[in-house]
């Protein structure tokens, strides 16, 4: 670990093929935007020599957020893949944005990564988003580490960071959150605020000198003993607390000293087990430096106390067909299983689909089954075919290293793969597999957008087919009650981006309009009316007349047709005619354009031609009819309610239920979440809760999260509803 004072550097702008899952690491960086994410992964990579200088790869182009929108937003929006090289070993690096609006895309990252890296800001502290996803991870287990940054921050104190991290993610033990190293101070600036030059390491004793911008290793000076002794103590017994070995602890309190070498191992053993969480601070290299502070320590971390691949469970696997599969292990030599954790175009490659090996070995060439993944209610389409596998690189930057085979454990680009969606499986077209998929939030903030011209309608539809099949927590929707196409997405950056990439990408212009909700129409009271349709044109005329009434129903009733006519008032033949143009003017609406329900129609009489009368006659009689009992009953427009389930931290119950009565929401209880928290239930119109994904953020500081199903429609407060019918009269 970094202890162990390694500085055998990665070989630079090589792309390496790993020959062991043994000799792979994988590790995913998570923190709120703004930690310092990126900024880090930069310094590894300059640190393991995989660039020459900070930001940029050997032989130039911009290392992270290379993708223009990230350059225009100044922020990670997509998950973004760097490998590098440190001591033999292969270390995959999953940048994550920290936005909670790509939370798809930090989700991926946790899928395709065996350890986490949490990432938090001094100047910051830490989120509540930030805990969620600790407890995520907690929740499966997954080994964590915790960096803090930002330590040049006027206030900053990485102290106090560590006592709050302590307090955040050490619920159930506090004492398996403690720091590695502490910080060594220099000598304080005008400001009063002393800056960071180097680290003390607790377990070596030994003091890891920065300030040149380079890494040199020394002695402590007498005036470091103290706090040393102090924080090495706590450490050690944190360490052996999560030993295996049950003696240590009584050797250990006995008086006996410790070898460094046994705390090492046990150390490595409790992170890769998930029990035990180190904390370790980081700084970007000064100008011409080659080594940010905290970089090589954090790399022997990922190197030395990170799990391999083969100690990590591979994801459950079924056939396509849902049959039970044996469990797979991390085996180069196995089946073949990998998984596509992230999609995306390039211009000059085509489709790129990055893909988890969790067992086999995938090869340029090869011909794979990909298997769906039931998302078709998203608009992805499941499907189950074979497809040859192009050309495999490792992405370094806007760059693509060729590769030669990507093996159990190991990450890779994958060229040139037509029908394989984020979430798919990968696997030999003999045995073909399905990866049980991982949890995709819910798109809950509907966008709906229409063609800006012409020509963009034409492109539209490949369009939004190649944007959903990149990003599988966005949902297209063709509502056929208000004709609108619906983008639904998880916040209103999730949009921005979408729509951006759209124009950018594909070179699709859109337009957005305001999003409708389904609203019904049904009569409030009884009503007549007579549809004449007769017109005499000197050729063979038109002749229908048609008596109704219609009645109100009770809910979820729908159209109810009833033949009284006596005496061949209206000929039996044409008698379904009438029926079919109530049931076609009940589709259209009678008032503001939306489906008529919960009425009963009844046809007492009518009158006919031998001659004039048809089918089509009798149609538009019928319809006429309805439109004119319409015109003299009430009506009522029906709004669809949702059944909301909102969870959220205690402190914000009271905000979340005042918020849903002010939106005509009817709160229906509260018991306590299984995940923690509060859980309300509540009844609310769907037409008061369209931004509900933006507004619940920011009442509940990220932190709260809601689902929505569709529980009914009930009649729209009359006000509103005579505004809008009153608005279809005008359109």
């Amino acid at each position: 670990m970094g202890d162990k004072a390694n500085t055998h550097p990665g070989a630079a702008g090589r792309a390496t093929a790993a020959d062991h899952p043994t000799s792979v690491r994988n590790v995913v960086l998570v923190g709120h935007s703004g930690a310092g994410k990126t900024t880090l992964v930069e310094s590894l990579a300059l640190a393991s020599g995989a660039v020459s200088r900070a930001g940029r790869v050997q032989d130039g182009g911009s290392l992270s957020d290379y993708d223009e929108i990230e350059h225009r937003q100044q922020r990670s929006v997509q998950l973004s893949l760097v490998p590098v090289e440190w001591n033999g070993i292969k270390i995959n690096i999953l940048d994550t944005p920290g936005y909670a609006d790509f939370v798809g895309e930090l989700r991926a990252g946790l899928r395709a990564a065996d350890a986490a890296l949490f990432v938090v800001s001094a100047a910051d502290g830490v989120d509540g988003a930030t805990r969620l996803v600790w407890d995520e991870c907690a929740a499966v287990g997954m080994p964590r580490a915790l960096v803090v940054t930002h330590l040049d921050a006027a206030r900053s104190d990485f102290d106090e960071m560590t006592a709050l991290c302590q307090r955040v993610f050490g619920d159930d033990d506090p004492d398996a959150v403690i720091p590695l190293y502490l910080p060594l101070h220099g000598e304080p600036g005008p400001d009063g605020h002393a800056p960071v030059t180097g680290l003390i390491g607790l377990l070596s004793q030994r003091l890891f000198d920065y300030s040149t911008g380079q890494r040199t290793e020394r002695e402590p000076g007498p005036e470091h003993r103290e706090l040393i002794e102090e924080a090495r103590s706590r450490l050690i017994e944190g360490i052996i607390a999560q030993s295996e070995d049950e003696s240590l602890m009584d050797r250990y309190l006995g008086g006996e000293e410790c070898d460094v070498k046994t705390l090492i191992t046990d150390l490595e053993k409790a992170v890769a087990h998930g029990v035990f969480h180190p904390v370790l601070a980081a700084a970007p290299p000064a100008d011409g430096a080659k080594r940010g502070l905290g970089t090589v320590e954090l790399l022997e971390l990922i190197t030395g106390g990170f799990p391999t691949p083969q100690e990590r469970d591979v994801p459950p696997v079924t056939t396509p067909q849902g049959k039970p599969c044996a469990t797979l292990s991390c085996d180069p030599a196995g089946l073949l299983a990998a998984e596509v954790v992230k999609t995306s175009s390039d211009p000059y490659v085509g489709r790129l689909s990055l893909v988890r090996v969790f067992s086999g070995t995938l090869r340029p060439d090869d011909t794979v089954h990909v298997s769906g993944h039931g998302l078709e209610s998203r608009g992805h389409e499941d499907h189950d075919v074979d497809e040859r596998v192009g050309a495999l690189s490792a992405p370094f930057g806007k760059q693509q290293r060729a590769l030669d085979r990507a093996i159990a454990g190991d990450l890779a680009c994958v060229a040139k793969l037509s029908r394989a969606e984020t979430g798919d499986t990968l696997s030999a077209k003999e045995d073909p597999l399905l990866m049980e998929p991982w949890v995709m939030p819910d798109p809950l903030l509907p966008v709906a957008i229409q063609a800006h011209s012409k020509a963009d309608e034409d492109k539209l539809s490949q369009g939004l087919a190649r944007l959903v099949a990149e990003d599988p927590t966005m949902r297209l929707e063709q509502n056929q009650d208000t004709r609108q196409l619906v983008l639904w997405c998880l916040g209103e950056a999730h949009m921005d981006v979408a729509l951006e990439r759209l124009r950018t990408r594909y070179g699709v212009r859109v337009d957005t309009v305001p999003h409708k909700v389904s609203l019904r129409e049904t009569f409030a009271s009884p009503a007549s009316g007579r549809g004449r349709h007769v017109k005499q044109s000197g050729g063979h005329g038109q002749y229908a007349i048609c008596e109704i009434t219609v009645e109100p129903l009770p809910e979820g009733s729908g159209i109810e047709f009833v033949d009284k006519v006596v005496g061949g008032a209206v000929p039996r033949q044409f008698i379904p005619s009438v029926e079919k143009g109530v049931r076609a003017q009940a589709a259209k609406g009678v008032a503001a354009g939306y489906p008529l329900v919960d009425v009963r129609v009844t046809l007492h009489d009518g009158k006919a031609h031998s001659v004039d009368s048809s089918d089509a006659a009798f149609q538009t009689a019928g319809s006429l009819a309805l439109r004119e009992c319409a015109a003299q009953a009430q009506l009522h427009l029906l709004e669809p309610v949702a059944e909301l389930e909102v969870v959220v931290a205690d402190d914000y119950v009271g905000a979340v239920m005042s918020d849903l009565s002010g939106r005509r929401g009817r709160v229906l209880g509260t018991e306590q979440s299984a995940r923690g928290g509060t859980l309300v239930r509540a009844h609310i119109p769907e037409i008061e809760i369209s931004r509900y994904a933006v507004d619940l953020r920011s009442m509940s500081h990220g932190t709260g999260r809601f689902s929505r199903s569709y529980a009914r429609h009930e009649p729209m407060p009359q006000q509103q509803a005579a505004r809008i019918l009153e608005e279809a009269k005008n359109a």
